[in-house]
């Protein structure tokens, strides 16, 4: 079995894989977590004047959640992984995906009659426009603001990636 802390985090990662799989979207990951990237999603088609629309993502797990007004206050990432996210331009956007999962593992999944649920939501953040940290340390941390208005839905996953969004809610 899992230690808690990799089983929370597989869990998020798998979270917003099924996410994908029901936006219809290509899910890849690098044979290496060098960039700061956990997950890479694709439309596999054209949208617009654009083939294949891409994003990447850090996935973060947290089952202590702070809220603060409309925001979840994150204190997770240090100074370095943040600067993975800001320091662009990247030609591929990148994203922050937080899932917040219930301290108990045995209340991630639950199966019934009508379908399986998977616990708690996903919130995202961007940060274009935003400017790195010089010098920055793995020893400091870099409060993050998520707007709780920003769950993550098959929907907003398909706008993130500049996929065509048709009848999904």
């Amino acid at each position: 079995m899992l230690d808690q802390r990799n089983h929370q985090g597989k869990f998020a990662e798998d979270y917003v894989r099924v996410l994908a799989s029901a936006a219809g979207l290509l899910v890849y990951q690098d044979d290496l977590d060098y960039d700061g990237i956990d997950l890479g999603f694709r439309y596999p088609g054209r949208a617009g004047y654009i083939s294949s629309p891409a994003i990447e993502v850090q996935v973060k797990s947290w089952s202590t959640p702070l809220f603060k007004g409309p925001h979840l206050q994150y204190r997770g990432l240090n100074e370095v992984q943040y600067n993975k996210l800001v320091e662009g331009p990247f030609l591929v956007p990148r994203y922050l995906f937080l899932v917040v999962v219930p301290p108990e593992a045995e209340r991630y999944a639950r199966v019934e009659t009508e379908g399986l649920t998977l616990r708690r939501l996903c919130y995202y953040r961007g940060f274009e426009g935003e400017q790195p940290i010089a010098a920055p340390s793995t020893k400091r941390i870099v409060p993050i603001q998520v707007p709780l208005g920003n769950v993550l839905t098959v929907r907003a996953l398909r706008e993130l990636v500049g996929a065509p969004t048709g009848s999904l809610a």
